[in-house]
């Protein structure tokens, strides 16, 4: 007669399958956010200082990145709203609706006139769009998150809710390899319709994660909160009396999420002016770092299950800081190999620890019924520092000839600042998903 598993064994995800297929969805959904925020921050480094602002601006490329940060100015708000409906109607309602407005705001980008064409009208519709698809990132990653986290078992909690951080390094390398041919491109057909390919692509990438994410029910966690009616009437309202400690922690510590673009975006940028690197190798950097992610990221995961989320997102933290110049170092050394090496070390076995292990260590300081929004609003605020480090630094001469110090020096701090807020929080690893956030 087969055995049947407790609950405190089974989890959320009772369901056999249910777990893959919820993973397998976020891992979609954060490819589709990623695409698009990367083939954006690569084309604020490459390409919009010439498309969207006089070219004779010596502040363009300041501009070009300020827009990129934009969305994060939106991201707080939409995590307020989204958050909102998210612990109140669902969670897959939520995803459905900021999978259609990213892909949506991302195609609409590639349709936008120059400033040739329109003058200023140009980047002011480059911002528009860009605040929907802030608006829209506010919810995916957090709703993706939750929804993963309650399918799972308790004991692979971690390893689960990695799939959605790992499908933001599928959705960059999708992003790369398309972005590659773009910037070999002559100039006139590279700032004329080519640029414009990549934005219109993200349309059949969004296509497929919808279907997937249509089919796949509310989480039982969820569910049956729904069905004993202890849903929060006002879950933002609930989350700031009984978690806000929770939610300046997450803050801190969603620091960390600016490696990304000092990695993904400054790095580029500061290859192509400082170190003269060709920008098609700098792609292929990004591309082979996120290659290997793809295969690290899990394993952090599964660690973290074992040993618990603090030490993994600690690690990940620190080792960010002691990497970052070494990895702007070895791109002024002009040794190619070396650069690839140094690159997957820094972001696949350092900065990887820490993406991984933030979705179930974020989501686990909160209980159900608020933890969408906890999630959302704790991350996106948190990650405004991500959004504007790339025009902070550059303002602090990150881009000239021995910027790399001014970038180590901003990077480092905000890493151990977000290693130190990791190591004020609760070790939840071992916690069941019915009593987290108790």
């Amino acid at each position: 007669m087969r055995q049947t598993m407790p609950l405190t064994e089974r989890g959320a995800g009772a369901a056999e399958g249910t777990p893959r297929k919820a993973a397998l969805a976020s891992f979609l959904g954060s490819a589709v956010e990623y695409y698009d925020f990367f083939i954006f921050g690569s084309a604020a480094a490459l390409i919009f200082p010439h498309v969207f602002f006089p070219s004779a601006d010596a502040n363009a490329a300041i501009m070009s990145f300020a827009t990129f940060g934009f969305a994060y100015v939106a991201r707080p708000f939409g995590a307020v709203i989204l958050g909102h409906f998210g612990d109140r109607m669902g969670r897959q309602k939520v995803l459905l609706f900021t999978l259609v407005l990213m892909g949506g705001s991302t195609f609409i980008i590639g349709c936008l006139p120059d400033f040739a064409t329109v003058g200023w009208l140009a980047p002011i519709l480059l911002v528009l769009a860009r605040l929907c698809q802030g608006l829209s990132a506010a919810g995916e990653q957090a709703g993706a998150s939750s929804m993963t986290l309650e399918h799972a078992k308790d004991h692979q909690r971690s390893f689960y809710t990695s799939w959605t951080l790992t499908g933001t390094q599928g959705g960059q390398i999708l992003a790369a390899l398309i972005f590659i041919p773009v910037v070999a491109l002559p100039d006139d057909i590279k700032y004329g319709i080519g640029w414009r390919i990549p934005f219109w692509v993200s349309a059949v990438v969004v296509v497929v994660a919808f279907f997937i994410r249509r089919s796949l029910a509310e989480p039982p966690a969820f569910a049956e909160a729904k069905k004993k009616d202890q849903i929060a009437k006002l879950p933002v309202a609930d989350l700031l009396k009984h978690h806000w400690r929770d939610v300046v922690r997450v803050i801190c510590c969603a620091f960390i999420a600016a490696v990304s673009t000092v990695f993904g975006a400054l790095a580029i940028k500061y290859a192509q002016d400082v170190a003269h690197v060709d920008n098609t190798i700098t792609l292929w950097l990004v591309v082979a770092a996120n290659a290997v992610a793809l295969g690290t990221q899990p394993l952090f995961g599964l660690l973290a299950d074992r040993i618990g989320r603090k030490p993994v997102f600690i690690y990940g933290a620190l080792a960010s800081a002691v990497m970052t110049p070494l990895f702007l170092l070895t791109l002024e050394s002009g040794n190619v190999p070396l650069m690839f090496f140094v690159s997957i070390v820094f972001f696949a076995c350092g900065y990887g620890a820490a993406n991984a292990v933030w979705p179930s260590f974020y989501g686990e300081m909160f209980s159900t019924k608020v933890r969408f929004s906890g999630l959302a609003i704790g991350t996106q605020i948190g990650f405004l520092m991500a959004g504007f480090a790339p025009a902070i630094v550059t303002a602090m001469g990150g881009i000239r000839p021995g910027g790399w110090v001014q970038i180590s020096v901003f990077t480092g701090v905000i890493c151990i600042i977000a290693a130190i807020s990791a190591a004020t929080a609760k070790e939840t690893f071992k916690v069941p998903t019915a009593e987290l956030g108790i």
